[in-house]
Parts: structure tokens; sequence; C-alpha cells
């Protein structure tokens, strides 16, 4: 279960929380490059945002849980790379699921050519 968390005293966003309370079985979700099943890293920092948020979307999907159960969304964005563009790439496979999201401008990433990286923390569903 997750609830989401928005003080009065805060901005309230359309598109994010400010925080989660997550509860139950946690699914960590390590950092997800855009590369396909094959391995092959696709060019270009909104082909890599939108292959990252698929294999986000599958890890979950393996699992057994969904979008509505991410508590956290973490987005690593290489430097000279166009944040906004990976970022909208990201979210519009993403859609319009509300949870707390960081996105970060880092130097490089460990997979040599790799422009965006994506980690998630999850819940799995109580049934």
């Amino acid at each position: 279960m997750i609830e989401h968390i928005n003080p009065d005293a805060l901005h309230r966003s359309e598109h994010y929380d400010q925080a989660t309370l997550l509860q139950g079985p946690l699914l960590v979700i390590g950092g997800q490059n855009g590369v396909t099943r094959e391995g092959e890293l696709l060019e270009g920092v909104e082909a890599q945002a939108a292959q990252a948020m698929r294999n986000v979307l599958a890890v979950l999907d393996d699992v057994g849980t969904d979008r509505d159960h991410v508590g956290r969304l973490a987005i690593q964005i290489v430097g000279d790379a166009d944040v906004q563009a990976a970022s909208a790439a990201a979210l519009k496979v993403w859609g319009h699921h509300r949870t707390a999201v960081v996105v970060g401008v880092v130097t490089a990433l460990a997979r040599p050519g790799a422009l965006v990286e994506i980690d998630a923390l999850a819940t799995l569903p109580n049934d």
C-alpha cells in the first residue's frame, strides 16, 4: 500500500507527490538503462529514457505489481543530455501515475554511452 503525502505547507504538483509512505513487501528496482532485451543500448536520450522506463515496468510486471504500487522513481541523466527531453520521454511511458520523483544530473553513468538510468521503489499488492 502507498500513502501519498502532500503537506499543505508545500507546493502541490500535478505530476508528483512530495513524499510517499510504503507499506508491505518492498521491491527495490536497480538502475535501468535504455537497453533492449538483446542488450542493445539505444541511441539518443529520448529513446534511452523511454526504454529505461519500459524496463522498470517490465520488472514490476514480472513480480506481479504495477505503477500504482511505485513509491519513488529516480531518474539520473548525464549532464550534457537534454534533461527536459529525457524526463518527458520517460514520463510519457510512465503515464499519469503520481509518485515521488527524483531527477538528478550526473557526470556519467557506469555503462559507456548510457545517458539515462532509472531506479524505483515499489510495494507488492496485498492480494
